[in-house]
Formats: structure tokens, sequence, C-alpha cells
């Protein structure tokens, strides 16, 4: 995707293409002071070969050639380089030809007489303008060559939209609040973000609020000073500085104790803080992604979380699927992991027979993508021979029975047991509404429960009904 001018030609390589021997002389002596690489050519048919043999960040053209019209060379030349910023140059310049100029692809167009100023500014910002034009695209290129989301697998239309997503929002600045179940992929997803964003080549810190007591929390992310507690026998530098010029990710950011919510809002505002009983504030470049299962929103309505907090937060937000939602892009992951778990483990198996993935697309995945993999990783080590048939499976997915549910939830990750306990009542209920064709007091006394507990369960957890 880079032009080899790009690395090996200081500010960039220009050709300048003129039918005045004098003129070309003239911006060949202007660009080369100025640090440009400078080539020359008279007419269009050497200009066109030019192009073909050399790469060129920009051309300054003459409108009017012995061989052929600028406009005319100019859209050859982009057709052999659709980046290539060109300059057109004429002694007959109007605004109606300035105008068709730029609307056809120049990016700019200058009369002579010139003002070497103006030439001067007219290539810098051409060559620019290039070079951040490429600068996207390869990061583009090299967001999808490493992820192809691979890592964040799925054809469905929710998932499409979380990409369309990370590629609009990695390449800013704003702060983003990821929202999802928990297994859902929320740390994927921000590892995407950074790297689809100039910070990419700095660091990604990672870190689990949930899993850090809140004594220890602000000593994790802002560092100490020496003897700031007990057992602080050094100065330690805390997870933000880790971070300086990268992007940090707070998962579970709802479950942070009050305290720690205004000295994060602190750094969100100012960016700077200070380390646990230091008095220095250092101040920090540091693109803030956080992570939820909680409804933050409500959290806020019942003096959970603090709403200054919250707003700063939730610049811009994604809420992830659950793979029960989006259950088409089951065989594109169960692929993606028996090629991992393959990896891992030295096996071959090669695919998934019919009954097995039948089985697969039925459940519905109360831990989400992580129980997938879990799944496919036991199935990928159990295997007997290359195809995963229905005996590989967990009990819990041959028989339908969720009595092993929650064994196939990772208990070494984040794991909120209220959401598990729903996302199992949830299950137990929608199998039960499809053996009854929908029908609530059927299922309701299948479940044991009379009618206006089942009607109360189902509101309370969002679950639609036929």
């Amino acid at each position: 995707m880079m032009k080899p001018s790009l690395l090996q030609n200081g500010k960039g390589c220009v050709l300048v293409v003129d039918d005045e021997e004098v003129m070309r002389d003239v911006l060949k002596t202007l660009l080369e002071e100025d640090g440009y690489n400078v080539q020359l050519v008279a007419t269009a048919q050497e200009a066109r070969e030019k192009i073909t043999d050399t790469s060129f960040d920009l051309v300054l053209l003459d409108l009017m050639l012995p061989d052929a019209n600028g406009i005319d060379v100019m859209r050859d030349l982009q057709r052999s380089d659709p980046y290539l910023a060109v300059v057109i140059i004429t002694a007959f310049g109007t605004v109606e030809q300035a105008v068709k100029a730029t609307r056809l692809g120049a990016f700019d167009f200058i009369t002579k007489p010139f003002k070497n100023d103006e030439i001067l500014l007219a290539v810098a910002n051409g060559i620019q303008r290039r070079w951040l034009t490429l600068e996207n695209l390869q990061l583009k290129a090299n967001f999808k060559e490493r992820f192809d989301f691979h890592n964040i697998v799925g054809k469905s239309a929710r998932i499409q939209t979380i990409f369309d997503f990370i590629t609009h929002v990695g390449p800013s600045r704003s702060t983003v609040l990821i929202y999802g179940e928990s297994g859902t992929g929320k740390e994927l997803v921000a590892k995407a973000i950074h790297v689809c964003s100039p910070r990419a080549d700095q660091p990604f810190i990672a870190v689990n609020c949930g899993n850090i007591p809140s004594e220890l929390l602000e000593s994790e992310l802002f560092g100490h000073v020496k003897g700031a507690f007990t057992g602080a026998a050094s100065t330690k530098k805390g997870l933000f500085e880790m971070a300086h010029g990268g992007s940090i990710f707070l998962d579970e950011v709802g479950s942070i104790s009050f305290e720690m919510q205004a000295k994060l809002l602190r750094v969100l505002q100012e960016r700077e803080f200070r380390r646990l009983g230091g008095l220095e504030s250092i101040r920090v470049d540091v693109r803030i992604i956080a992570a939820t299962n909680l409804d933050l929103k409500q959290a806020v309505k019942e003096n959970r979380f603090r709403d200054d907090l919250y707003y700063r937060l939730n610049v811009i937000n994604v809420t992830l699927p659950p793979l029960r939602e989006r259950k088409e892009d089951i065989p594109l992951l169960a692929s993606h992991f028996i090629k991992k778990y393959n990896e891992e483990n030295g096996r071959s198996i090669s695919s998934i027979n019919e009954e097995a993935m039948m089985l697969l697309m039925e459940h519905e995945w109360p831990g989400n993508v992580r129980e997938l993999e879990n799944v496919i990783e036991r199935a990928v080590v159990l295997t007997n021979g290359t195809t995963i048939t229905s005996g590989s499976l967990p009990k819990a997915i041959q028989t339908g029975s969720e009595k092993e549910l929650l064994s196939m939830v990772d208990l070494k990750k984040d794991i909120s047991l209220k959401e598990e306990v729903e996302n199992f009542e949830r299950n137990l209920i929608l199998r039960a509404l499809h053996q009854c064709d929908g029908n609530q007091k059927k299922a309701a006394h299948i479940l044991k429960i009379n009618a206006t507990t089942l009607n109360e369960k189902i509101k309370r957890l969002h679950i639609r009904t036929r």
C-alpha cells in the first residue's frame, strides 16, 4: 500500500509535467531546495511512461501540453494511481476550468505567474492528504489482516454492524462504552478499536475492575509511592501510566466504588492523577474504553453510579449481541475455534457432523461465545478421528438438559452470578414456551409455577413471546 517514495525520499516525490524547459527548471530548483525528490517530463506520453515505472506522490501538471489536454492526462495518471495528488498549473486559467479540474480529481489549480509560496503550500498539502489517505488505508488493511475479523467472527447483520462501528470509531480519540452480557467479546471489541486507531503501536492495557478489591484498585490504576501503605517498599507505576500513548480497557466499570468513581472522573476530565500517597500530578495521554454488563443508566437512577462519570464514559456506546441473537454465526465461530484448538493441541479435526451442528444451533448459549469456545475446545480434545460428533459434546447440549449449563462458563474469567442465574432461568422458560408452542399456561404447568409468576418472569427477563 505504501509507495517506496514515501519511505525513501524525505518529503515526497514530485513529477513536473510542463512543455516549457524554463518552467520545468524553475519548479525543480524550488522544490528540491525544499526537500522534495523531483523528476521532469515535457509531454503527456512521457508522463504516462514515468507514472508506470516510478512511484510519485504528487504531479505538477501543465494544463496545455503539446500532445494532450492536461485534464485527460490527469485521468490517465490517476487510473494508474487512484491516490495520486495532482496540481494543475496553467497560464490560461479561468474559474470554470478550476472548478472542472477539481471536480474531476485535481487537488489544486494554480495560474501562472505564481508565487513560490503558493506552489510550496499546494505541494505540501497535496502530499499530506495523499499520505493520510494511504495511512488510513494501510491501517484498515492491517486491522483486517490482523483480525480479518478472525477474532471477532461472524456474518450476521448484528455482527456486521459491530464491524462497521469498530472501523468508524477506532480512528477517533473518543471514549467508548461497550455494553454486553458476559462472554459476548467485549475485550475483543476493545482491542479491535485500539488496533484500528492511530494508537495501534502503543500499549493496550486491560483491567477487570470487578476482579480487584476496591482497596487495591486505586494502586493498580494509579500506582503508589514508596511508603504509601504497609508493604509499599518501592514506588510503583499504575496501569494508566503504563498505557500512556495507548488505550486502557476498564472492564466491568460498573463495579467500582463511589470513591474510585470520583478519581476516575478526574482522570477523564483533567487527563491527570496522583499516585496513591503522592503529591505530584501525573499527566497521561490515554484513550479510555470501558465495558459493563450492567445497565449504568439504571444504576445512576438507583444512586449506585455517578451520573457525571456515566456521561463522561457514555460518549460513544455500543451493545454487543448475545450469541442466541446471532445463531447464524455459530458455524463460522465453531470453525474458527476448531482451527485455534487444533493448533494448540496438535489435532487435525476437520469438521462437525450434521447432528452435532444441529445441537449447537439449538442450544441457547447463556455463556455466549465464551461458552461455545469452551465446548469446541473440549470437543477437539475428546474427539476420536477428524469429525466432531454429538458424543463429543457435553451432556447438557446432547440432552437439552441444563444441569451442566453453568459448568461450561469459564469461572476463571469475570462472571456475574445474578446474570448467569437469569440466563439459566431465561433458557428454561424459552424451552418450555417452545415446547408448548407459546402457551404460557401450559409452560407454567411444565415449570411447576403458576401462570402469573411465569408472566412476571417473562417481563422481567425481557423474553419475547409470540
